[in-house]
Parts: C-alpha cells; structure tokens; sequence
C-alpha cells in the first residue's frame, strides 16, 4: 500500500514538476533526441551489415572457399600438430608433478 501511495505522489509530483520546468524539459528533449537517433543508427547499421554481407556475393564466396579448403586439405594436419601438442602437454604435466612430489 505505501508503494502505491509513494507512486501516486511521485507521479503527481513530476507532473507538477514537469509544467514548471517546461522550458528546460523541451531543451532535454531536444538535446537528447539526436544522440539517441545517432547512437541507434549506428547500432542499426552494425546489426544490418551482417544481413547484408551474406547476401553479397563476394563475401560469401570467400568464406565458402575458405571452409571447404580448410576441412578438405589442413584439417588433418592441424589434428595432427594439437595431438602432438596435446601429448608434449600432458607429459610436462607428469614431469612437473614429479618434481613437486620430490621437494
């Protein structure tokens, strides 16, 4: 109850508050209008250059060339090395073990 009570008084309140500082609301509003406008274009632009870079040709091709090369011809050789790299890990890890269990 007090919630709705402190609500009611609050709105009231800034309608009071608005029609006093009338002059001063209108300048926030016209000072903030254009950032907002300017902020939420360029976040428009960005979201959509995605849409629009799939739809073109060009870009598209490329990253289809790219992950057909890639899985066809160096993918078994990069499997290969982050094994290699894998098992060097994991025998560091021993060795590092082992010295620790000595001190």
């Amino acid at each position: 109850m007090a919630v709705f009570v402190g609500g009611i008084v609050a709105a009231v309140l800034g309608v009071i508050l608005l029609l006093v500082w009338w002059d001063a609301f209108l300048l926030l509003v016209a000072g903030g209008l254009p950032v907002m406008l300017l902020f939420g274009g360029i976040i428009a632009a960005y979201l959509g250059f995605d849409e629009v870079r799939d739809k073109l040709p060009y870009f598209s091709k490329k990253e289809d060339e790219f992950s057909s090369t890639l899985d066809t011809e160096e993918a078994p050789k990069y499997r290969e090395e982050a094994e290699k790299y894998r098992q060097e890990v994991e025998q560091l890890k021993s060795e590092l073990e082992k010295t620790k269990k000595e001190e």
